[in-house]
């Protein structure tokens, strides 16, 4: 990887088992940033930020992000991992592909690739169209069980966190997961659309997707995916609407396989700097992103552990077998 080197100004970190020098920072000429998803959804959300701070903050320059979207990211995970050794070369992911790597049954997993850093997370929230008639969880539920086959539900792809939320309401709310419609997109404005249209009875989607439509009243949210309110946003959760419900959508960056230790080290320190910047809490604060920063071997750990939960999870609500 082509890189500058910078005079740094008095900075020590330890992260994750990685020493980062005070003395020098290496910048990044020329970077792909893979978003494995359509614009305007969470994964291209994220890689663009990434790309807006890494850029102002000279920690990278040239940066570009590319779009594959498709099965939950792993269309662009397959043509990521044969990238061996590839220094120009980063992909955003997170929890949908954890999912959709089980359910689309693909050969391509993250075992097979660098883990640099996780760095968000956010909450999920259902919605319907200000036109319907449904305005509350309650509502919602007595809809769908009257109808779990014909109440159609769009989100992001199969198996993805979308999905799961819907599983697990379906489950605690008392709905036959066996019966439910999911109807799988590959980004939130083809949800806006499905759901505008008629074609779809709800949708689901991270917060920052939907909020700017329930604010403006186009959308009608029912309920979300948080413990508590999230501050500054007046939407109910649905535990406090009866269903002990708790999920958060995480999101982080990862390398091809077979990088060198040395490059991947120059990785984690870039994101390391990425996630204490103002800019980047700024971001978070906007998009009402949780800040979950995890670099380097924690994230390792973390990965493989995911992996086992989603995997019973997913056993749990009938998406796999």
């Amino acid at each position: 990887m082509k890189k500058r080197w910078l005079i740094g100004v008095g900075m020590l970190a330890v992260l994750a088992g990685f020493s980062v020098s005070s003395v020098s920072v290496a910048q990044v000429e020329g970077l792909k940033i893979i978003a494995p998803a359509a614009t305007g959804g969470g994964w291209d959300q994220t890689a663009r930020a990434i790309k807006a701070v890494l850029e102002s903050t000279k920690l990278a320059s040239n940066v570009d992000v590319v779009n594959i979207p498709g099965a939950g990211g792993t269309i662009g995970l397959g043509q990521f991992v044969n990238a061996k050794g590839d220094e120009h070369t980063l992909m955003v992911m997170g929890l949908v592909m954890v999912g959709a790597i089980q359910t689309n049954n693909s050969k391509a997993n993250l075992d097979m690739v660098t883990p640099i850093a996780r760095l968000t997370g956010e909450y999920e929230v259902i919605v319907v169209p200000a036109s319907s008639k449904i305005s509350n969880l309650s509502e919602f539920i007595t809809a769908w069980k009257a109808n779990p086959a014909g109440f159609a539900i769009a989100g992001g792809s199969a198996g993805g966190t979308d999905h799961i939320a819907v599983g697990l309401l379906a489950q605690a709310g008392g709905v036959d997961v066996t019966k439910i419609s999911y109807t799988p997109f590959s980004g939130g404005g083809e949800v806006v659309t499905a759901m505008q249209s008629n074609q779809v009875a709800a949708g689901v989607s991270s917060l920052s997707e939907f909020l700017p439509l329930i604010e403006s009243g186009k959308l009608r949210a029912i309920g979300v995916t948080s413990a508590k309110r999230v501050p500054g946003v007046n939407i109910a959760t649905f535990k406090e609407q009866g269903i002990r419900l708790e999920l958060a959508n995480w999101r982080g960056i990862v390398a091809p396989p077979r990088i060198s230790n040395e490059h991947r080290r120059d990785l984690v320190n870039m994101m390391n700097r990425l996630s204490a910047s103002e800019l980047w809490q700024s971001i978070l604060k906007q998009k009402n992103w949780l800040d979950l920063y995890q670099s380097g071997s924690r994230f390792d750990v973390f990965l493989k552990l995911e992996d086992e939960k989603i995997t019973n999870t997913l056993r749990g609500i009938g998406l796999i077998k």
